[in-house]
């Protein structure tokens, strides 16, 4: 393996037990917050991705399938994410039914 490669390697697993150690520590409470600020983390994944698939000029069939796959694993991300984040502020919303019953 090349030196930068096994560095990089490396890293993504640093990253990934840090990460995995800040989130475990999160209270319930901070959860919706936190979704929110990695909704926007992930749609900078997005656009990286996107803008790295289209400037390459020659990409191998491994490259492009990697960036792809980045791409959907990213976008499920996002997409999900902003479903549990509206269904999280959906429950702070008053209800008109039961308003008008507990009238």
């Amino acid at each position: 393996m090349e030196t930068g490669l096994l560095a990089n390697l490396a890293i993504l697993v640093l990253a990934g037990f840090v990460g995995f150690a800040v989130i475990s520590k999160v209270p319930n409470t901070l959860h919706t917050p936190l979704m929110s600020g990695t909704n926007a983390i992930h749609g900078i994944v997005l656009l990286g991705g996107l803008i790295v698939l289209g400037e390459l000029e020659n990409p191998s069939v491994v490259d492009a399938i990697i960036l792809v796959v980045a791409i959907a694993f990213g976008m499920i991300n996002v997409i999900g994410g902003f479903l549990v984040t509206d269904r999280m502020l959906g429950m702070f919303k008053a209800r008109p039914d039961r308003e008008k019953e507990q009238r």
